[in-house]
């Protein structure tokens, strides 16, 4: 709650200042990705017990994240969580270029998303037909956010826009980057090697311990604070190459660096044996 209180003050005092000041717009650009990781979470374990409570908290996420909070039902809980990045996964990469790199990073955002809205549109019609109180509750925060953006264009199309509109796509942008870089050249078909793990503390800190991502898998439905207990009892399944200490250092080795080095036979292959976990089903509503 803190971080969102900080995400909507930044807001408004960069709305009402003379200028822009790069210090904190990006720290709002900051605050907009720990908004993802926020409305991530939320869906999986609602913040409050009270849906109303539940509800407005996704309002104010939309506003910081570009996207309602129900769009990772269908994206997400019952596509990602079940195919776990293999075929028919609709964020399933690469898209468009065979091959991991960076032109593969830079665009399969953009593409990600054009893929799942169609799954987005589904799961509406779907929710409709089958139970209207909880289309209801969806619907409204379509109606929140477009009904807020229009406002705010209204009152300011140009600081709308900076304080907005780009905030929210570099939010969309990084938290598809993450969920690229989790899941990318490793061994979907197995239970401990299917997810790259980013186990910075100054990182899991900063991001709610969305490094520890082979254990969400497992277990999507536990808070987040409880995830490095678990991580730690699974880390002796995962493979030493998939625990990654430095994301910035992943980023600039593999998509900067690693284009120009000799090539090298890998350590970690995806035919490497890994001891069953327990798995816990995806959350499907």
């Amino acid at each position: 709650m803190a971080y969102l209180a900080l995400a909507v003050g930044l807001s408004i005092l960069q709305w009402n200042l003379d200028r822009v000041y790069p210090v904190l717009y990006v720290l709002g650009l900051f605050m907009g990705v720990t908004v993802a990781v926020i409305s991530h979470n939320h869906n999986h374990l609602g913040i409050w017990k009270w849906r109303p409570a539940n509800t407005f908290t996704n309002y104010v996420l939309a506003l910081y994240y570009g996207t309602p909070t129900v769009a990772w039902v269908p994206t997400h809980n019952q596509t990602h969580h079940k195919l776990n990045f293999a075929e028919g996964d609709t964020s399933r990469g690469p898209k468009f270029f065979k091959k991991n790199h960076l032109l593969s990073l830079l665009v399969y955002p953009t593409l990600t998303g054009i893929e799942q809205s169609p799954e987005i549109a589904a799961y509406m019609k779907n929710l409709f037909r089958r139970d209207k109180k909880a289309f209801a509750w969806a619907f409204s925060e379509f109606v929140f956010y477009f009904s807020a953006m229009a406002v705010l264009l209204l009152l300011d199309w140009r600081k709308a826009l900076l304080f907005f509109v780009i905030p929210q796509q570099f939010s969309l942008f990084m938290i598809q980057v993450f969920n690229y870089v989790q899941h990318l050249e490793t061994d979907t078909g197995t239970a401990g090697n299917h997810s790259r793990n980013f186990v910075s503390p100054v990182l899991n800190a900063l991001l709610f311990n969305n490094g520890y991502h082979t254990v969400h898998h497992q277990k999507p439905g536990v808070h987040w604070s409880q995830t490095p207990a678990l991580h730690a009892e699974q880390a002796h399944h995962i493979h030493p190459e998939l625990l990654v200490k430095s994301w910035w250092g992943f980023m600039v080795h593999t998509f900067l660096l690693r284009p120009f080095l000799p090539a090298r036979a890998p350590t970690f292959s995806p035919s490497s044996p890994v001891a069953p976990a327990s798995i816990d089903g995806a959350e499907t509503t």
